[in-house]
């Protein structure tokens, strides 16, 4: 698909929905790590660290309405649950996985655009060094840099 060939219609609102369940922290995580097999809940929470139970409940549930997961529950005691990639997430495995490594590949560029554009902003804020920086007017660190009349 060449860029701009794609109608901003119903295709356009089938692919934000897409990518805003593919494309969130934990999805892309979640995927990586079944993509490495079957695992457990506790497994999967215990190899993504940070992650709540309530919000991996939440992304494993999304991910198995969504057909990219399938959960299987084992009849033991206690019960076993597993959770696996289908054959949709492993098709999304190829690509989740291009993003990431782009992402550490591009990391650096985007945080130092990142520097750039919030110190235009913050020079734009303050154009004549009001903000108690020295510059314009006689405030000191601490002292409101403007006094407005009683």
């Amino acid at each position: 698909m060449k860029p701009g060939s794609i109608p901003l219609t119903t295709e356009c609102r089938r692919i934000s929905a897409i990518l805003s369940r593919v494309g969130d922290k934990w999805t892309v995580q979640v995927v990586s790590q079944l993509g490495k097999g079957p695992h457990r809940f506790s497994e999967v929470r215990r190899a993504l660290g940070g992650i709540s139970q309530k919000m991996l409940t939440a992304t494993l549930r999304g991910l198995e309405r969504d057909g990219f997961v399938t959960r299987t529950v084992y009849p033991s005691v206690p019960p076993k649950v597993e959770y696996a990639l289908t054959d949709l997430g492993l098709d999304l495995l190829c690509p989740v996985s291009a993003l990431g490594e782009w992402a550490l590949k591009n990391a650096e560029r985007v945080e130092e655009a990142q520097r750039k554009f919030d110190q235009a902003r913050t020079e734009k804020a303050d154009p004549v060094g009001i903000g108690g920086r020295g510059g314009h007017g006689s405030a000191s660190p601490g002292q409101p840099a403007v006094t407005f009349a009683k």
